[in-house]
């Protein structure tokens, strides 16, 4: 049986280990399925046999005004620091529902530990990114400065290698952009996330990667960047030119019978150059504000303390 070539950005696609390792009763079957999966039951409010404080009874609960009063009133360390069974404090609670409103409150909080890991090794950070919630996930990385984006579980799967492994692509790529290591390998089979996306067919944020990798800076930002479209003047000359009567009957011809199908768009085209355009200091309708670093942009694998 022949075999297909090789793609030379996604590879042969799954191999025969692949294939075995989704089968149910094997050891990778539950490396990508049971041990991935977020426990789906009422969060509790009891921690160490005894009823939970008022600062995670609020977070549990999704009540901004009530976390505001606790952390008004103060909270001590042991309060911050407490965890419930699975090892989860008020924090990763928030985290792990998505309650952008209580990860905001709790940035101020005292004593709280950003990088905390519970039973399994998860950070608050690993829970948001692999629960999908990209807006509790953004927060993390830009409010929470002492945030470990490298930490990994006790499988060796880092924040990153979760996202890939759930499909959540705009995670994928807010981590990369915030300076992720792409080749960081888990210590279970030794693939980073590329090559995680690729054993679990996750295609779609392969192909994200691949973008990020082309294209690592939004250059729109740069102070260099020049608001004009190169292919411009070609497409306009070529527009302009003068046509044979041949030509502008096949023109002609085909605008009237041609069959127009959806497709997507083209690299560097007209619609890249509208989000430029549109999105960079230079544009009539922005409102700049002068940033420490304006010739500096965020880049993919680069961390904000290296760009300093």
């Amino acid at each position: 049986m022949a075999k297909a070539a090789a793609d030379p950005h996604l590879g042969t696609g799954p191999g025969e280990d692949d294939e075995v390792c989704l089968k149910i009763g094997s050891d990778s079957h539950s490396i990508l399925s049971d041990d991935l999966v977020l426990p789906d039951r009422p969060l509790s409010l009891r921690v160490n046999g005894g009823l939970a404080s008022r600062l995670y009874q609020a977070c549990a609960r999704n009540e901004p005004m009530s976390l505001r009063r606790v952390l008004e009133r103060g909270v001590t360390k042991e309060e911050v620091m407490e965890v419930d069974i699975n090892g989860w404090n008020c924090l990763m609670v928030a985290c792990c529902k998505g309650f952008v409103e209580i990860v905001h409150g709790l940035h101020g909080c005292p004593f709280l530990d950003v990088n905390h890991q519970d039973n399994e090794g998860n950070t608050a950070l690993m829970i948001a990114s692999h629960a999908g919630h990209v807006n509790t996930v953004l927060y993390l990385l830009n409010y929470y400065p002492g945030v470990d984006i490298e930490i990994k579980d006790c499988r060796g799967f880092t924040a990153l290698i979760k996202a890939t492994i759930s499909g959540k692509d705009d995670i994928v790529a807010a981590l990369v952009m915030a300076g992720a290591e792409l080749h960081a390998a888990d210590s279970t089979k030794g693939k980073c996330a590329q090559e995680w996306a690729l054993k679990t067919g996750r295609y779609q944020t392969l192909f994200r990667f691949r973008r990020l990798t082309m294209r690592p800076k939004a250059e729109q930002f740069c102070d260099s960047f020049v608001p004009e479209w190169p292919d411009l003047k070609e497409k306009v000359a070529k527009a302009m030119a003068e046509k044979s009567e041949t030509q502008r009957l096949t023109q002609s011809f085909k605008s009237t019978f041609e069959i127009r199908f959806p497709r997507n768009q083209q690299d560097n085209g007209v619609m890249d150059h509208m989000v430029r355009i549109t999105t960079s200091p230079q544009s009539a309708g922005y409102h700049w504000l002068s940033t420490a670093l304006p010739d500096k942009p965020s880049s993919s694998g680069e961390k904000a303390a290296d760009r300093a």
